[in-house]
This record gives C-alpha cells, structure tokens and sequence, in this order.
C-alpha cells in the first residue's frame, strides 16, 4: 500500500477538561491541508498545491478565526458586556460567525449585508437569530445608504453596542498572525514557497504573511483582487481606481482598508468574475472540494502562478468558504448562464 504523508489533520482543539470544547467557538481553527491531484494534472503544474479548506470551520468559514478572536478580547476588557449587542457590517462570512459567536453566549446581533448576497447567506444570518439589514452595493462606500455606512449608524443608535469594524479593526490581522499563520507553518514543517489567497478587508492574507514570512523571508505572497476592485491598480502604482461591482463575493473592495498591510503582498493577479466560478465548479467537481467563487478566485489564482514552479516547491492556497452558501448563485446552472458564465 502506498503511503502518502500528511501534512496537518484536521483536529478540534484539546479542552481544559480533556474531552469536549465548552462551547462551539473554541473548536474554530485546526483545518487541514489537502493536495489537489486532478486539476494540477490536467495543467500538467509539478509543484504541490495545498489548499486549506477553511469552512471546516463552525459557521462555515475563515472569519470564524477573526470574530472569535476579536469579540473575545472585547469580552476581557468589557467593551463587550454581558447580554450586549454585536453590531457589523459584513458581506455574509464575518456575519455569521458573529451570529454563531451571539447566539452562543447570550448576545445579540445587528448585521448590515449588501444587496448581492446570496439568499443562503442572508438565511443562515437569520437562523442565528440576528437582525440583518440589507443595503444597495451599486452606490459610494462613504454613502449613508451603504452597508458600511449603515452599520455605524446603527451602532451610535444602540446604547452600549459593541461594533467591531472588521475593515479598520487592526486585530483582524493580528488574528491570522496568532492562528492561520502558525497553523500553516506547523503543518507544513516550514516547507512552503507561495501562499496564496483572496483580498477582502485584507486581515486575512496581511496576517498570515507576516508571521510566514518572520519565519521565512523568502516566502512570496500572491493574492487575487476581482476585476472592478481597488486592490490591484493601488499595490501596482500606487493609483485608486474608481470601483465597479462585481458577482463574487467575499474578496475584493471599493476603498482601501486599513487592514490591509500591501508590504507583505509580493504579487496581485487580477480575476474575473467568470474565473472564480468555474475554477470553484471544477474544484468542486473534479477535488470534491465544495468551495464559494472566492475560494475559486484563489485557486485560478494559485495554478497560473505555479505553472512557471519546480516540482520541488509548495503552494499554499487560502479557501475561504463553502459552495453551500451559493447554490443559488454560482451553482445554479439557470443564473450562471444569465449572466454570461455559461454557455
């Protein structure tokens, strides 16, 4: 029998009490590494790519590592007191480990979306138990009617509300430095070349990188940026384009996030929208990794990069959430030729 060695299992982490996890927030983290073998064949790529399926986690995504690790803070130093209030702007992921994280410790929640989620998302925010508002995508992010905008409005009108403002909130990245980053390196026993992965508020791939590369320099990053986000233009010359929407979800932005560290991005690869969904339908259906059209973008991504790899070089690539949450969208065959991604 052949062996295959791997590089991390997927594990919840040990409780003080030895068996089980106190609550549902402390099994967050722990996801796996997995060798992706059909698509790379078929593009004859030699290096190794790793993806890490990040909806493993509790409320089906990586910004469970975020959102527990900031509202727990928030809990220690009081900002957040008991049966309070969580209030957020969010594009579905970050709203729904806040659901998870209120609704498991007695706390409510206000969540502002835009108006392109998809139904599965808005539905699992309201399964939790929060009050969700949705906003129009199409207009200025500074515009009262914006979700951002919209978000904090809500907050001043909540008396002792907690907001964490992912996209200006520093710790969103110091959550990946204590949890992604390290996690990727154990696993991998520090043998990783690329690390690769979406840009939303930027907290994700800013925080994984700076402890990757503290640990090892020459590590090059590479992130994907949708077409009509401000990302790509910026880490290029330093120019912020004018935004235009977009179908993914999940990556991507209209203005530049303090979140976001670009020293740590050695490369930014443009994606389009038509890209990310079927390189998330061919993972789906030839990795039987069921993905959303972010992780799609990362791994159109990872595989143009890594055609130019040796064989002996490692890619790690950042898969941020499920399919589940696009059935209707870009897995429904009916919508995806409605707007062009199918023939």
């Amino acid at each position: 029998m052949r062996k295959t060695k791997l590089f991390g299992r997927h594990r919840a982490p040990k409780a003080s009490n030895g068996f089980y996890a106190d609550d549902i927030t402390e099994v967050v983290g722990n996801t796996p590494l997995v060798r992706l073998r059909r698509m790379t064949s078929r593009r004859d790529v030699k290096a190794a790519i790793l993806v890490k399926p990040e909806f493993l986690n509790p409320s089906g995504s990586i910004k469970d590592r975020m959102v527990v690790y900031i509202l727990k803070k928030a809990v220690e130093s009081g900002e957040l007191r008991p049966g309070g209030t969580i209030v957020e702007a969010t594009s579905g992921n970050t709203g729904a480990a806040v659901a998870m994280f209120a609704s498991a410790n007695g706390y409510q929640a206000i969540l502002t979306v835009p108006d392109k989620m998809s139904r599965e998302k808005v539905d699992t925010l309201k399964a939790f138990g929060a009050e969700v508002h949705i906003c129009p995508t199409d207009i200025p992010a500074d515009s009262p009617e914006s979700y951002y905008e919209t978000g904090k409005r809500l907050h001043r009108e909540t008396p002792g509300s907690f907001w964490i403002g992912q996209y200006f909130n520093l710790n969103n990245a110091e959550a990946h430095y204590r949890s992604t980053g390290p996690e990727i390196w154990r696993q991998t026993g520090g043998r990783l070349d690329v690390l690769v992965g979406g840009i939303g508020t930027g907290g994700t791939i800013s925080g994984t990188a700076r402890f990757l590369k503290e640990k090892k320099p020459n590590i090059e990053v590479v992130a994907a940026d949708p077409v009509g986000s401000v990302y790509y233009q910026y880490h290029r010359d330093g120019t912020l384009v004018r935004p235009r929407t977009y179908q993914v979800e999940g990556i991507g932005e209209d203005m530049l996030c303090p979140s976001i560290d670009f020293s740590y991005i050695d490369r930014i690869y443009q994606v389009t929208d038509e890209e990310c969904f079927l390189a998330g339908r061919e993972l789906t259906r030839t990795e039987g990794i069921f993905v959303g059209g972010s992780s799609g973008a990362a791994v159109h991504v990872a595989l143009k990069h890594a055609a130019k790899l040796e064989a002996d070089k490692t890619v790690v690539v950042i898969l941020p959430d499920s399919g589940a949450k696009y059935i209707s969208k870009m897995y429904n065959d009916d919508w995806m030729k409605e707007k062009g991604f199918l023939n």
